[in-house]
């Protein structure tokens, strides 16, 4: 059995046992098991965020590296990276649209937000604090980045860290190499104690579950549902949105751009996997008459660096967060969530969503003043989030490849000018 279906399968008899005993146990009993299983939870929770700033720090040199390495590589590749950071940005403020907009569309029920804020221990979380517009922008850059560091202050250990991962990029080629093999170093070491912190997941998440469905009943269930559609429709916009990108910015028809891309999003659903896609978006491109020498760099670039989905999803989840606990944002936090959604998902690794989610949305969050302590019950419903998050990364990175060549010959020349497909 993979790793997400023993999370998620551990998710399910949490809550399921949980809402039982609340309804069978005598109420000393069930007060006994909440104790035993909400510490081994919160310790499980404290261990995915032991990893957290080394993690984000190390991703983001290492991103910031490659990407000023992949600038280097000529004409095309600077094309296609600013293409990227024009579809992330966008991507991420389109989930601060979006986010408000489906939940106010299609509100959760109160019981089960008030159950579920309780069960996960909303009473003893401050809300949000709201700096002011001066306050915000002198709080972005750090007077001491290892405080920030120490307290939690993302957002301005985010803006230390890029400047000086661009500053790493300006060194002689010696020293640059050894420093970014170091960072690259403590990236890989992380993943590894991520991967063993998540072998005892079913566990952690199992009491994280338990504690939750004994609390908050059957609305726990309701509200993870309500969750899971709400994250996965914003990722589903970003994901129509090649669509359109392909016409109108590659001048590819659109029924042809949707049957070059389905084999790769049928490789996506099944392996959840960017990478595992690469050689069907690489064939896939090529039916759209993009030259093999301008898909050859650009698609990879783009499973390397580019998570179309990530910003939207990643900050919607967030977002989600602070409205399940009241939490009021004023523009200061939610521009903040915005950078820390578009900047970080540069440095996203290719893995399965269970390995990043923790690394990838509680810098947002806590660049945001929102509760990470839900998110380790949301990694466990992640897997299914996830297949919209690969095929929509998918569906875009095809669809930027077709605008980056768009002009190109066979040769990547700057003559080809089509608007269609080969033949």
């Amino acid at each position: 059995m993979s790793q997400p279906a023993r999370i998620l399968l551990a998710l399910i008899a949490g809550l399921l046992l949980g809402i039982v005993c609340a309804a069978a146990a005598a109420p000393g009993l069930l007060a006994g098991a909440i104790a035993i299983a909400e510490p081994v939870g919160g310790i499980w929770l404290d261990a995915l965020r032991m990893t957290i700033v080394p993690l984000v720090v190390s991703l983001l040199v290492t991103g910031i590296a490659a990407t000023a390495e992949a600038a280097r590589a000529g004409r095309l590749a600077v094309r296609a990276l600013l293409l990227f950071l024009a579809v992330l940005w966008t991507s991420s403020i389109l989930a601060a649209l979006l986010v408000p907009w489906f939940v106010s569309l299609w509100p959760l029920p109160a019981i089960g937000s008030d159950a579920l804020r309780t069960a996960l221990g909303g009473s003893a979380m401050p809300a949000g604090q709201v700096p002011g517009i001066a306050a915000f922008l002198r709080g972005i850059v750090p007077a001491n980045p290892f405080a920030a560091a120490a307290s939690d202050a993302m957002l301005p250990l985010i803006f230390f860290t890029t400047v000086f991962g661009f500053a790493v990029t300006r060194i002689a080629a010696g020293p640059r190499a050894q420093l970014v093999a170091v960072f690259a170093a403590i990236r890989d070491a992380m993943l590894v104690v991520i991967g063993w912190v998540l072998w005892v997941g079913p566990l952690g998440v199992f009491a994280l579950a338990f504690v939750v469905g004994a609390r908050a009943g059957t609305g726990a269930v309701g509200a993870l549902i309500h969750y899971i559609l709400v994250v996965s429709s914003v990722g589903a916009v970003i994901w129509l949105l090649a669509y359109p990108l392909a016409r109108f910015a590659g001048g590819i028809p659109l029924f042809a751009f949707a049957r070059a891309v389905a084999p790769s999003q049928a490789v996506a659903v099944s392996t959840q996997s960017s990478l595992a896609s690469l050689p069907t978006m690489l064939a896939g491109a090529e039916r759209l008459g993009v030259p093999a020498s301008a898909a050859g760099v650009v698609l990879p670039l783009a499973v390397a660096l580019f998570r179309a989905t990530g910003p939207a999803m990643n900050l919607g989840v967030a977002l989600y967060v602070a409205h399940w606990f009241g939490i009021s944002l004023g523009p200061s936090q939610i521009a903040a969530g915005i950078a820390a959604g578009a900047i970080t998902t540069m440095g996203s690794v290719s893995l399965p969503g269970q390995v990043s989610f923790i690394a990838s949305i509680a810098p947002i969050a806590l660049a945001m003043g929102v509760p990470i302590e839900p998110l380790g019950i949301l990694v466990a419903v992640e897997m299914m989030p996830d297949i919209v998050r690969t095929v929509g990364n998918v569906t875009m990175d095809i669809a930027v490849t077709t605008v980056a060549a768009r002009g190109l010959d066979e040769g990547g020349n700057a003559e080809r000018v089509t608007d269609g497909v080969a033949p």
